[in-house]
Order: C-alpha cells, then structure tokens, then sequence
C-alpha cells in the first residue's frame, strides 16, 4: 500500500547554496600623511637656513703670497662672495628656506581642512620638483667650487687653496653637505605629495 505521508514543504526545498564569505574591508593605512609633511619641511627649514648660515659665515683671512709676486706675502681674505657659484648657493637655499615655511603652512592648513588636499598635494608635487632641481644645481655648483679648492686643477694652473684656508674650506663643506641633505628631503617630499596624492584620486 502506497504510503499518502506527503513530504514536508521545508525538506523538500533543494538547499540554498553557501553564501561566499565577504572579507573584511581592509583597514586604513595608519601613515599619517599630514604630521610627516610637516615634520619633514620643518626638517627642511632648518637644513636650509644652517646650510646658508654656515656659508654666509664662512669667512678666513690669512697671509698668503701674491701669484704675481710669490716673495710678496699680504693678509688676503676668502669669502663666499668672492665666488659668483656661492653667491648663487646662497640666493638658492635662501629661496628655499623662505619656500619651506610657506609649504609648512600650506600643509597645516591641509590637515585642518582635508577636503582641500588634493589641489595641495597637486600643488606641493609641482614646486617641490621644481626646488629640488635648483637646491641640486646650487649644490652642484658650490661643490665643483669646493672640489677645486681642495684639490686644484694643474691642468689650466688652479692651484688649490684648502691648505691654507682650512676653516674656510670646512665651511663650504659642510653647507654643501646639508644643502644636499636639504634636495634629499625634497625628492622624498615630491615622492610622498604624489604617491598620496595617488592614493586619493585612487579611492
């Protein structure tokens, strides 16, 4: 005798197929663009004005011969405006330093007002391109100067001066050294303003 048992409604359904897990959203990067920005053009500031001011400084005078008369010695003074390269390094990291402030409170207001940094951060990737090609070729020029006055050139008679001007020398040494740790924070400023310039036009 067939059986008049009729199959239940709810077993009968065929089984719904698993849903696919969902993964979580991906959490926010926690870098903090706006506190680096910050940090780093401050950092640039004080490498700027310290490379200007060790330059400006730079002053020695010593009793050297006179290359016309090499039994002649006078007191000859060497200072950075003696030179039209150095006179240039300073007018360069000068306009930097002045640059650096400006971008700093740019980048304040930034971070206060984060619906106007994409147009900032556009703005920050141009100039800070820009500044890194003149703090490069200002650096390029002080220490071709530099290099010459430590090592002179015998081909076209230069003779070097750094033996007798030390303290004049390690001055210029040391401002082109921070002048190109000063380009240094630059690239890495352009590399940040268009990498998280990206990453908003991205989301």
């Amino acid at each position: 005798m067939a059986s008049t048992d009729k199959p239940d409604p709810e077993t009968a359904k065929p089984a719904s197929p698993p849903k696919p897990e969902v993964p979580p959203p991906a959490s926010k990067c926690p870098f903090n663009y706006s506190a680096v920005d910050v940090a780093l053009r401050v950092l640039l500031f004080a490498a700027t004005v310290t490379s200007v001011v060790v330059m400006v400084t730079s002053k020695q005078t010593e009793v050297v011969p006179l290359p016309t008369m090499p039994t002649v010695r006078v007191p000859l003074p060497a200072k950075f405006s003696h030179s039209p390269a150095l006179i240039y390094f300073v007018a360069a990291l000068s306009v930097t330093g002045l640059y650096s402030i400006i971008t700093t409170l740019a980048s304040i207001s930034v971070a206060l007002k984060p619906a106007y940094s994409k147009g900032f951060l556009l703005v920050f990737a141009f100039l800070d391109v820009v500044f890194v090609g003149i703090v490069a070729s200002a650096t390029g020029a002080a220490g071709g100067v530099a290099y010459i006055g430590l090592k002179g050139n015998n081909h076209v008679g230069w003779n070097k001066i750094c033996n007798a001007y030390d303290k004049f020398c390690r001055y210029v040494g040391s401002s082109v050294a921070l002048s190109l740790f000063a380009a240094i924070l630059l690239v890495l400023l352009s590399m940040m303003s268009t990498f998280t310039l990206y990453k908003k036009i991205r989301d």
